[in-house]
């Protein structure tokens, strides 16, 4: 097995709030998010809360290596809130993220996936199929202002990220397959799935240039297709951070 990948910051931010981490039989990106000018109740940044999930995810995969992956989450939403106390958990605007995890069992031969918000796994078996396992439950919020998308999260009938309710790792959306009939597999933040979700390209299209051509590669037809956006063409951040993994099994 062979895993490469990219993880760039937003052009016009410093900070990047994507995480990539890769053990030898899992994978995990996570897409950092908290709403900006917002009290967060939090003395830490997005950065930090993401590195520290990424840690505690990792850590519980190489230790519990059986635990289905709903639990493995769960566990590392409790962990990494146990590492800052002080801070106001109860705040719904706390430094959160999405979850895109894989886990490779090559004795039960099953590739084990796990989703929560929009951070994409995508899937390509032998015989070229392709199977996606998302979480599309943010783009059928009522309403899409402040107010309402923070009365939304981590709620039922809203939708759900990793933050400080370990309760969220119930909705992730999961998926396994035969790992001997994989050939490879993304995962992917929404800084990249982008380019499916709005500049047209196929999920097949995505893949086969990854392939051909590298994270690096595919981060960069990103850009491209961020810079070509005509002013006032697009909703919400013309840029994003953008990362993406590429496991080829």
């Amino acid at each position: 097995m062979e895993i490469r990948y990219s993880c760039e910051p937003s052009p016009d931010t410093i900070a990047n709030e994507d995480f990539v981490l890769a053990g030898p039989h899992f994978a995990l990106v996570l897409d950092g998010a908290t709403p900006s000018g917002l009290p967060t109740g939090c003395v830490h940044d997005v950065p930090w809360f993401v590195a520290r999930l990424a840690g505690q995810l990792g850590a519980f995969l190489l230790a519990h290596p059986d635990e289905p992956l709903p639990e493995v989450l769960r566990q590392a939403i409790l962990r990494t809130r146990d590492l800052h106390p002080q801070c106001d958990h109860g705040n719904p605007e706390s430094p959160s993220s999405t979850v895109a995890l894989l886990r490779a069992d090559a004795v039960a031969d099953r590739l084990d996936c796990l989703v929560l918000a929009d951070s994409p796994v995508v899937v390509r078996t032998i015989d070229d199929r392709i199977e996606v396992v998302s979480d599309d439950r943010i783009d059928h919020l009522p309403a899409y202002d402040r107010t309402s998308v923070s009365a939304l999260r981590n709620t039922p009938g809203g939708f759900w990220v990793a933050s400080t309710r370990p309760e969220a790792a119930e909705h992730a959306a999961t998926a396994s397959f035969p790992l001997s009939h994989i050939r490879e597999a993304a995962a992917l933040s929404d800084g990249v799935g982008r380019l499916v979700e709005r500049f047209g390209w196929t999920w097949t299209e995505l893949l086969d240039t990854l392939a051909a051509n590298g994270p690096t590669q595919l981060v960069d037809s990103v850009r491209k297709a961020e810079l070509a956006l005509a002013e006032g063409a697009f909703h919400g951040k013309r840029h994003d951070d953008a990362t993406v993994l590429h496991w080829h099994l």
